[in-house]
């Protein structure tokens, strides 16, 4: 092999590892989502839960989307809701969510994530 045909291959390599480099950072970064659902206890049997179902929808954050809820008894005839939501990690964070619920004191007296 000749200097020159050397000289080649040394540019060649260096412009396919430039041309690696650039696709390994164009490349954009996972989005990680989560499911969680959220246990949500109203203060007594007498707490309309449809309403505070509607209430709890109402919140509105970017990265999440509600999605199924049912009610599931506690004891004695009281109910708490079970929802479950989809969230982008990055938007949301769950103490925001969590916080955001809790301001609806009229309806909600506390709640648990299940799963996460």
């Amino acid at each position: 092999i000749g200097d020159t045909e050397m000289l080649m291959m040394k540019c060649l390599a260096a412009e396919k590892k430039a041309a690696d480099a650039a696709a390994k950072i164009s490349k954009p970064a996972p989005v990680l989502n989560s499911n969680v659902v959220l246990d949500i206890k109203s203060w007594d049997d007498e707490t309309d839960l449809a309403e505070m179902e509607k209430a709890v929808r109402g919140i509105v954050m970017e990265g999440l989307k509600w999605g199924d809820s049912k009610l599931v008894e506690i004891d004695f005839g009281i109910k708490k809701l079970r929802m479950s939501t989809y969230i982008i990690d990055k938007l949301v964070k769950l103490y925001d969510l969590e916080d955001n619920i809790q301001k609806l004191k009229n309806f909600i007296q506390s709640i648990n994530i299940i799963s996460h």
